[in-house]
């Protein structure tokens, strides 16, 4: 339902004095691990692609980051949108449809804001 490549970037906008960088997460790629009922993956870190590197939160400082969720045994893979993701629907690209939006909510089991 939702698209093969879905980013998704906080739309809010960065508080004055957190130096942070823009940061955005890939959530489907098609190219990534799709985590079915029998992975039981739990160990995971994120990687930041434009840096090739495993990313830390504030500690680059090199430019806008862009995260894959990184499964020590998959490599990169699929995530679910997170809760503060479906909060902020306009942040996704492409931009998701109302029912798309609807979709995910359902599937993902996040409460509706």
């Amino acid at each position: 339902m939702l698209p093969p490549r879905l980013l998704w970037r906080d739309p809010r906008p960065v508080p004055r004095l957190d130096r942070q960088e823009p940061v955005t997460v890939i959530v489907s790629d098609p190219g990534f691990h799709e985590p079915g009922g029998d992975d039981h993956c739990s160990v995971f870190g994120y990687f930041c692609q434009a840096h090739d590197r495993p990313y830390r939160h504030e500690s680059c400082g090199d430019g806008p980051h862009i995260l894959a969720l990184d499964c020590q045994e998959h490599g990169p893979e699929n995530m679910w949108p997170q809760p503060r993701m479906l909060l902020f629907p306009e942040g996704f690209d492409p931009p998701l449809s109302d029912a798309q939006t609807a979709w995910a909510r359902a599937e993902g089991g996040a409460d509706e804001a």
